[in-house]
This record gives structure tokens, sequence and C-alpha cells, in this order.
């Protein structure tokens, strides 16, 4: 698992499980209170778990972002080679530049279930 966080670049990896860790946090803080009934107005307790799908989008656009950085390093050093690249080096780099896209769906997808389940 180490080995997919070093590939997919720290700097993203960390923000996206930065943002995980957060929608955690967002979650046991409003959802409890939530749960329990001590929101008076429900409107405003709805307003506050909304923080999470809004915290898993972010995360998605950052895998995408970290996805688009990756492939343009990669194309610019395929550009700067002038040795031939074969296509499986070239798929290569396309898989490990998906790993921080996958990453960030899969927290978008944890924060949409977090915020059904809490809403209902």
């Amino acid at each position: 698992m180490m080995e997919l966080f070093y590939m997919g670049g720290p700097l993203f990896m960390g923000i996206l499980t930065f943002i995980f860790i957060a929608i955690i946090a967002i979650a046991v803080i409003n959802g409890i209170p939530f749960l329990k009934g001590k929101y008076s107005d429900l409107d405003e307790g709805r307003r506050k778990l909304a923080y999470i799908k809004d915290a898993g989008l972010l995360a998605l656009v950052i895998g995408v972002l970290g996805q688009l950085i990756g492939l343009f390093s990669a194309f610019k050093a395929i550009e700067m080679s002038m040795m031939d690249i074969s296509p499986a080096m070239l798929a290569g780099g396309v898989k490990v530049s998906m790993i921080t896209t996958i990453y960030g769906l899969v927290i978008y997808a944890l924060s949409l279930l977090i915020w059904v389940g809490l809403r209902r």
C-alpha cells in the first residue's frame, strides 16, 4: 500500500489523505449531534453535513489534477528522450499517473456514502 502512495506522488497522495481524514473528522463532529437530534434547526445540520460531500468532491478534483500533472511530466520526459519509447513503458506511465485519480475517486465515493448515511 505504501508503494502505491509513493508511486502516486507523496504530495498529492498526502493532500488526498489529509482530505480523507478531514472528511472523517467532519462526519464525527457534525454527524453524532445530528444523529442524536441535538440540532434545533435541521437545515443547519444538513448544511454542515454537506461539507462531507464538498470535501469529497475536492478530493476527486485534486486526484484528477495529480493525474494531469503526472501525465504532463511523463510526456515531457518522453519528448526530451532521444531513444525510442516502447508502448509498455508508455502504458506503465499512464498506469502510475492514474493512482491519484483512483484514490480521489475512492475518497469521493466514501464521502458520498457517509453523507447519505448520516443524512437519513
